[in-house]
């Protein structure tokens, strides 16, 4: 199969790397800036005892000479109507297309764009960032890709798919239900992103006050409820896991938009919390938490985006 991967950050750039480095055809469709450091420094990921350097095959949206068998989009959700514009003329017919997003905002985004049928339903787990020369550092020994036909939908070649994925250096799984995997996942994203933004900090710390725990516990039940409403209820190993993510004593563990948030980034605000508070208020559930929580960093959204224009 030709695989696309969209992004070269550091989910894309990751999985992407290890699929080149398992021998797949795989291409890269990145912005001018990213292709211009790749070609400087190849694609270089390092991080507990790594340091290798990759020098796979990249193109812009003018490189794009055909539909692709697979499409493999990693981006940040900021980034998504640009991607769907720049990859439109790499999806044919038999294309299918993965995403790797936070929320569920983008699924429909796709759907709408290129057909409930192309679309497969996606959850990355990886500890990757991106430092200061575009290199992918590996920040945990953690590296897993999960994927199915989402409910209602039955694309073709997906034994195909898996077959291309697996054996690539890092554990993949084709899911029975992977609308709950996705929910379960949003579950864990929005739980970290809350406690640890609007706090301003680490899980060791927000537990490390009084009311810290009970604090992040209220977190994860507003977050599971929402999933719960809509069909969706997080399986208890992981719930369990995202109570314990969230309340264990001294974890340095924080987000990636937290992250975002103390270093001036732009944050996937809209998509991590704004659709969870939209769809929480569909369905009548209060989540006055979550609420605070869009509020604050739409708060930090505006300000980037009024530096920027100004």
């Amino acid at each position: 199969m030709r695989i696309l991967v969209v992004g070269a950050g550091a989910t894309g750039g990751y999985f992407g790397a290890r699929l080149v480095q398992a021998g797949r055809d795989v291409t890269f469709l990145v912005r001018p800036r990213r292709a211009d450091r790749m070609a400087e420094r190849g694609l270089r990921v390092t991080g507990l005892g790594e340091r290798t350097v990759f020098r796979p095959r990249v193109i812009g949206v003018e490189g794009i000479d055909g539909p692709y068998d697979l499409v493999l989009l990693a981006v940040k959700a900021t980034g998504l109507d640009q991607a769907v514009a720049d990859v439109a003329r790499a999806v044919g017919p038999d294309t299918l297309i993965v995403p790797f997003l936070n929320g569920l905002r983008h699924i429909d985004t796709l759907a709408a764009r290129f057909g409930d049928g192309a679309v497969l339903g996606g959850v990355a787990k990886v500890a990757t960032a991106l430092d200061a020369q575009g290199d992918i550092v590996r920040l945990a020994d953690v590296q897993d890709l999960r994927y199915g036909a989402r409910r209602g939908t039955a694309p073709a070649r997906l034994a195909e798919v898996h077959r291309v994925l697996s054996d690539a250096g890092f554990p993949t799984g084709l899911s029975a239900d992977i609308d709950t995997e996705m929910w379960s996942k949003w579950i864990f994203i929005a739980s970290v992103g809350a406690v640890t933004c609007l706090m301003r900090g680490s899980v060791g710390e927000v537990v490390a006050v009084p009311g810290g725990a009970e604090f992040a516990t209220a977190v994860v039940e507003e977050c599971a409820s929402v999933a719960a409403a809509a069909g969706h209820p997080a399986p208890d190993p992981a719930l369990r896991q995202t109570l314990a993510s969230v309340t264990q004593e001294a974890s340095p563990l924080t987000s990636s938009l937290y992250r975002d948030v103390t270093q001036g980034f732009s944050a996937e605000v809209e998509h991590v919390f704004g659709d969870l508070v939209r769809r929480a208020d569909e369905f009548g559930i209060a989540v006055p938490l979550l609420g605070l929580t869009t509020a604050h960093l739409r708060v930090h959204q505006n300000r980037v985006e009024g530096t920027r224009v100004g």
